[in-house]
């Protein structure tokens, strides 16, 4: 069903990395809730009318509530969709992200509500009845739900949408909950014995977890996350497979939504080849980037020097003392020798260091390295300027 919907309604459905076609995948995801909880909503409210059972009728009217979350799921896909413009030169992309925090919120709002409902008939238990039909009913909704959520589990894990991710939670939590109320239910009438109070708590805390998940997740895309480890990785290996590329470090991804990203690089090339050649490579590189990853990226050029021997032999002894660390997360480059005299020759390079080294760890570092360093040339003045990768 998921595969025919996309078919009938989204050309091009394979270009997920399409902005029109990311904003055509929300709208349908959008539609498909809206429909599937307006249905739900009429069949309850109509049946339950018919037979007069205002548990049916209140569940009804919790469907109707739910085409908020598809709302909001098709409202911002259709504005993170839209082009970008001279007060958002970014692209509107991380509209998405907002939307889904609002749909988390919702989620985190049934959390709250089951628990309170379901501690108050703890405190204050309330008689239960059993109805087939309610009970039918109640079981046709889970069915609904549950096929509304891995709908937009699958849209949302294809083309990477948190949006989509949360409604599909959303409805999970939906699901999981009138689930609940059927156990209750079932149970009341095999044993006669009233537990719904206790799954309702139980429940709730599964759905305030999904909820408190989705907030973290998303807020991670909104205040800015480290570069994707195997995107970093494929990056950096098809720069330095251009000619005269001797290496890539400081690459640095920017997010402004799923499918809108920025990027920029230093890039390390022969010290002795001419301005117009670096210019003419590192141009070459940011079109060819941009044509296979989708993406705008800056490069800066770092020269290294490959024929002076003092430099070659430095970089052996650095890597030799910095491996000797044990640490994979430790790296370094921008090797140079600056005013050497006196017989003396200052050596300048750049230390990369795990995030999680405190103070007393940084300094312990840079002092093992001097030491350990000089005991291999005592005629060095060492400047080591420590920084952090941008990756995970």
């Amino acid at each position: 069903m998921t595969e025919f919907l996309v078919k009938l309604f989204i050309k091009n459905s394979e270009d997920i990395t399409n902005r029109k076609v990311r904003a055509d995948y929300g709208v349908l995801a959008g539609a498909v809730g809206i429909g599937l909880n307006i249905c739900l909503f009429i069949i309850k409210f109509l049946i339950g009318v018919a037979v007069k059972s205002v548990s049916v009728t209140a569940d009804a009217f919790n469907n109707l509530s739910d085409v908020a979350g598809s709302v909001i799921s098709l409202i911002g896909a259709r504005l993170a969709g839209k082009p970008a413009d001279e007060e958002h030169p970014f692209g509107h992309g991380r509209i998405e992200y907002l939307s889904a925090l609002v749909v988390s919120f919702l989620i985190l709002q049934v959390g709250f509500m089951l628990f309170k409902n379901s501690l108050a008939k703890i405190i204050n238990p309330e008689p239960l009845s059993f109805s087939w039909v309610g009970f039918i009913i109640l079981f046709i909704s889970v069915l609904g739900k549950l096929w509304l959520s891995l709908f937009n589990e699958k849209l949302g894990k294809k083309i990477g949408s948190q949006v989509m991710l949360a409604t599909a939670a959303d409805a999970r939590s939906d699901m999981i909950a009138t689930l609940a109320t059927l156990v209750s239910l079932f149970v009341f009438y095999a044993f006669d014995f009233n537990v719904d109070g206790l799954i309702g708590i139980i429940v709730s805390f599964f759905v305030l977890k999904a909820g408190i998940d989705i907030v973290k997740e998303t807020l991670v895309s909104i205040i800015g996350e480290a570069n994707d480890p195997e995107l970093g990785k494929e990056i950096s290996e098809y720069v330095c497979n251009f000619e005269n590329v001797l290496g890539v470090h400081d690459l640095i991804i920017h997010n402004y939504g799923p499918s809108n990203s920025f990027a920029s690089i230093h890039v390390e090339v022969p010290s002795d080849m001419s301005l117009d050649d670096a210019h003419v490579l590192l141009d070459n590189i940011e079109k060819q980037v941009a044509s296979k990853y989708k993406m705008m990226i800056v490069t800066h050029a770092d020269p290294v020097d490959i024929k002076d021997k003092r430099v070659i032999e430095l970089r052996e002894i650095i890597k030799e003392v910095v491996d000797a660390e044990n640490d994979p997360k430790l790296s370094f480059h921008d090797v140079r020798i600056i005013n050497a005299s006196g017989g003396k020759l200052n050596v300048v390079f750049d230390l990369v260091i795990p995030w999680n080294y405190n103070n007393e760890k940084k300094n312990e570092i840079i002092i093992n390295i001097r030491e350990n360093i000089k005991k291999k040339n005592d005629k060095l003045n060492l400047v080591i300027t420590l920084e952090h990768s941008y990756g995970s």
